[in-house]
């Protein structure tokens, strides 16, 4: 299976999906934001960073960069996407997935690991996890609130959208355990079509046991095993 990993100027976590990707025995290739194609790729990884500097609002910019058209496309064609991070910031500022992150409620970057409960399991970034297991991942991020409006958290959560919450570590999701003010302490959402998936934590830095745990590694196992090419 071949991933792409998107670059934007800014981007500093491509070589950590690049590697998690290929230590899974799988064929990667970076793809600056100026190419137009994704021709030969079967599956896109937008990671995280400072794209573009963060300026006018996180993602704003790259969301105009010639590969995102072709993201769409790749994207409405059922084809997997995940974005973390700054790439969760770029695929809401694309459309890709609803609602938007805002900065976090201490107006202070938060860098620490932090505990996931998996809400749902019906998707392919989240399949070989168990329904309500709670795993560790670290986050790094100035803006990860997410927000969106009542509505469209009723239907996230009807629809079975949410897939990672903030939790403590018996699973239960508390203000707390909430490290920057998520609606819902939401971690990470998919579209509805559950092949486009957001989320904030980072699963590239924690899927080999010299990171520190391999909770992460799940989540690039489950698109190998849903559309192994």
């Amino acid at each position: 299976m071949r991933f792409g990993i998107l670059v934007f100027p800014g981007s500093n976590c491509d070589a950590d999906c690049y590697h998690a990707v290929t230590s899974l025995g799988q064929p990667a290739r970076y793809i600056w934001h100026k190419e137009t194609s994704l021709k030969g790729i079967d599956a896109v990884i937008v990671p995280g960073g400072f794209s573009f500097g963060d300026y006018l609002r996180c993602g704003a910019i790259a969301k105009q960069s010639p590969i995102m058209q072709e993201l769409v496309r790749f994207a409405d064609a059922g084809r997997p996407v995940i974005g973390i991070c700054n790439g969760f910031q770029i695929l809401t500022e694309a459309g890709l997935l609803p609602g938007a992150l805002m900065a976090n409620r201490s107006l202070q970057f938060v860098c620490k690991d932090v505990n996931l409960r998996v809400a749902n399991t019906r998707s392919p970034f989240t399949q070989l996890y168990r329904n309500g297991e709670v795993v560790r991942m670290p986050v790094a991020h100035h803006d990860g609130n997410y927000f969106a409006d009542d509505e469209t958290l009723r239907e996230l959560d009807g629809e079975g959208q949410i897939v990672f919450q903030y939790c403590d570590t018996e699973g239960h999701v508390t203000e707390d355990a909430n490290p920057n003010g998520s609606a819902r302490n939401i971690a990470g959402v998919i579209n509805r079509s559950r092949n486009v998936l957001g989320m904030m934590p980072h699963p590239e830095r924690m899927a080999e046991p010299l990171l520190g745990g391999v909770d992460g590694r799940r989540v690039f196992e489950g698109i190998l095993s849903q559309v192994r090419v």
